[in-house]
Order: C-alpha cells, then sequence, then structure tokens
C-alpha cells in the first residue's frame, strides 16, 4: 500500500559551487515543482532537511528563510535535523503528514553549503553530530570512527584494503555516467591501493565522501492524487526509523549498525518485501567500509560478504544488485542535509527510467539508506513504480 507518492523531483548539481545557499534551495526546488507541473501555490507544507546551516553560513530559521525565498506564502515550513540523515528524515516528516490526511500535496528540500568553511572547519562541524565530550574531546572524529570500524571488519573477517577499494572504484564508474556529480573522475584499483595519503588508517583519501555544496527536493502527494498530475508515478510503500547508541565506543559490534537493521526491518515489513525484491539501492557510503557494513545490515549479503560482493562486480551496474548508481556519497558528494533527499531523487529517476547512461534495466524497486552520525539515527525508505 502506498504510504505518499512522488510526483517530482529535482537536484542542483554537487560540488564546490558558488551559488549561495538561497540558490541552491531555489533551484531544486524549481526544478521538483516543474517536473510535477504545479506551483508553489498547489503546496501545503514543506520540509527542510539541513544540519548545520547556523555553522556554515551563520544562518539560522532557515524553513522559513527558504519557504519565502521559493515563494511558499503562508505555508507551514518546518526544518529537520539529524545529522547526515536529515534529508532522509524530511522525506519521512513529509511521508507521515500525507498519511495522516492533514496535508495532500508536500515540498520536500535537502540543502546544504558546505564549502564556505575550510577542510579542518568542516570537520569540527561535522563532528558536532557526535559526542563532543566524550569522544570529540579526545580527538575522535568520524574519519578515526569509521577506520576502527574498518579494521575491526577486516580482523574479523579477513577483509583487506582491496575490498574498501572496490567500493571507491565502482562509486566513482557510476559518477562517471552522472553529469550532476561532484567527482567525476575515474579511478583504478591499483591507483587506490597506492595512495599514501591517510586519513585514518586504513582509511586513505580515496575511502572518504566529500565536502559538497548541493541541494535537492522532491514533490510528494497523497496517493490517490498522483496520476492527475502524471502517469509515471513512483509509490514510497514503505519507511523505517530507528536510533542507535550514540557514540561508537557504546555498540556491541563495531561491524555492524543495528540501527540500520532495525530501520530496514520496519521499512520492508510496511512494503511487504524481502532485500531480494530490491533491484536498485542508494546507501550511506561516507566511507568505504560504512557501504559495505551497509550492504550485510540490509540484508543483501551475509556479515563478512559485502566487500567481496564489492570485489567480484555483485554491487555495480550491470551486476546483482547495482548499488549507488548515483556515484554515491563517495563521488556523487555528500553536503549532508541534502543527500538523503538525493537518494530519493536517484531512486526516483531509475525507477522512472530516467537515469541515462546509469540506468539501472527493469527496476520496479528501490531503497535509499540514510545514516546519521556513527548510527546514532537510521532512515530506510522503500519506493515501488507503479
Amino acid at each position: 500500500m502506498a504510504l505518499a507518492s512522488v510526483i517530482g523531483v529535482g537536484s542542483t548539481r554537487y560540488g564546490v559551487l558558488d551559488s549561495s545557499f538561497l540558490e541552491l534551495v531555489i533551484d531544486a526546488a524549481s526544478q521538483a515543482l516543474r517536473d510535477a507541473g504545479i506551483g508553489p501555490e498547489d503546496i501545503d507544507a514543506y520540509y527542510l532537511g539541513n544540519f548545520a546551516g547556523e555553522n556554515f553560513i551563520n544562518q539560522n530559521h532557515l524553513a522559513a528563510y527558504s519557504a519565502s525565498a521559493i515563494g511558499l506564502n503562508g505555508v507551514p515550513a518546518t526544518r529537520v535535523e539529524g545529522a547526515c540523515a536529515s534529508g532522509s528524515l524530511a522525506v519521512r516528516e513529509a511521508i507521515l503528514a500525507i498519511k495522516s490526511g492533514l496535508y495532500k500535496r508536500v515540498l520536500v528540500v535537502g540543502a546544504e553549503k558546505m564549502t564556505s568553511l575550510d577542510t579542518s572547519g568542516v570537520t569540527s562541524v561535522l563532528a558536532k553530530a557526535s559526542n563532543w565530550e566524550a569522544e570529540v574531546g579526545h580527538g575522535l572524529t568520524f574519519p578515526a570512527v569509521f577506520a576502527f570500524v574498518a579494521r575491526r571488519y577486516m580482523h574479523q573477517y579477513g577483509a583487506t584494503r582491496e575490498h574498501l577499494a572496490a567500493v571507491a572504484v565502482k562509486n566513482h564508474n557510476h559518477a562517471m555516467l552522472n553529469p550532476k556529480a561532484h567527482m567525476q573522475k575515474k579511478i583504478t584499483l591499483e591507483e587506490v591501493l597506492s595512495c599514501q595519503h591517510m586519513v585514518a588508517e586504513p582509511l586513505s583519501r580515496y575511502d572518504c565522501s566529500l565536502i559538497s555544496d548541493g541541494a535537492s527536493a522532491m514533490v510528494l502527494c497523497a496517493p490517490e492524487l498522483a496520476e492527475t498530475h502524471r502517469k509515471d508515478v513512483v509509490d514510497i510503500v514503505g519507511t523505517g526509523q530507528a536510533s542507535g547508541r550514540f557514540e561508537i565506543f557504546a555498540n556491541e559490534l563495531l561491524t555492524s549498525f543495528p540501527a540500520t537493521r532495525l530501520a530496514a526491518k520496519r521499512a520492508y515489513t510496511m512494503a511487504n518485501i524481502k532485500p531480494d525484491d530490491v533491484d536498485v539501492a542508494e546507501l550511506h557510503d561516507c566511507f568505504t567500509i560504512a557501504e559495505i557494513v551497509a550492504t550485510e545490515d540490509l540484508g543483501f549479503f551475509k556479515p563478512g560478504e559485502g566487500g567481496i560482493a564489492a570485489l567480484e562486480g555483485r554491487t555495480r551496474l550491470g551486476g546483482e544488485l547495482p548499488i549507488n548508481p548515483s556515484g554515491g556519497l563517495k563521488a556523487k558528494g555528500h553536503p549532508v542535509g541534502s543527500t538523503g533527499v538525493g537518494q530519493g531523487v536517484e531512486v526516483v529517476c531509475q525507477l522512472r527510467g530516467e537515469a541515462g547512461l546509469r540506468q539501472v534495466k527493469n527496476a520496479e524497486i528501490g531503497l535509499t539508506h540514510n545514516l546519521g552520525g556513527a548510527g546514532g539515527t537510521c532512515t530506510v525508505h522503500i519506493y515501488k513504480r507503479r
């Protein structure tokens, strides 16, 4: 049963952009509204996914700030924040609002303007999504967190840097087919493995996602209205959200995120599908190890087999389950508040058959997975072609 339907999508290019935060939001929102064939006056509510506008652009009250610029006069505007999962949480709020019957048409935008700060400044802002007193104060930033995960995964399952590198190479190859991707650069396995620029060993710069600007948008509506707007409707048939232990050291295992497993279970149950039914997925690859762990937590592969699957080409375009055909956070880019919405935009384009050279053949069911912090928040959405 459809919870909500997607009738419009839009996205800016991701990357180091000259556009302001407002310009990014206006661009993505305008594209989505045009795609839906409606105007701002047809929108009943607006949700903005944004992590740290107060730090990146020195601006708060961002929902009203951006709603005014879009032309959503008088429309309820709400900002949603959940670290890197902010965008998908905004989508979820829109789903719930429509399912409640309160609203018929809702605009969701995810946006972040990160390159206003240098790398050190961005790292400090992102670190606020972890425990500042117990972790950051002792020097533990997110690259180090996921380096712990990678090290433990290697120890537990015998994985090597080659398995991590396979994810990076795959996602760069996919991004080469995405004109809106931040990093359109082909890399080789040998190039990744020979890299001596370690960010947090065993993670090199090739294992880390990008600091990007960008915005993505979706227009959702009540399922019974969808076909009055377009014929190629994509329905959202499952959604799951869960919280995990906030600090990485509080987890029983370093090689699994319980919030992902629980959010996925809830979404699968709601959609009445199994992991094997998914045709295409956009996963939260903030670091290469994160994609590997997610493929296992989501039930696509058994524990310890996610890296092997990547190395064998089973998750590339043309493989048994294409993962991150957009290029993922690793190469498409990771403007934090935009990521979860951007994942949905990619899946909708795939299910409509509009993904161009990166199109997954005969895709009917798609999944998005968006992780906040070190697994403190996770949201999973399931999309289905009507």
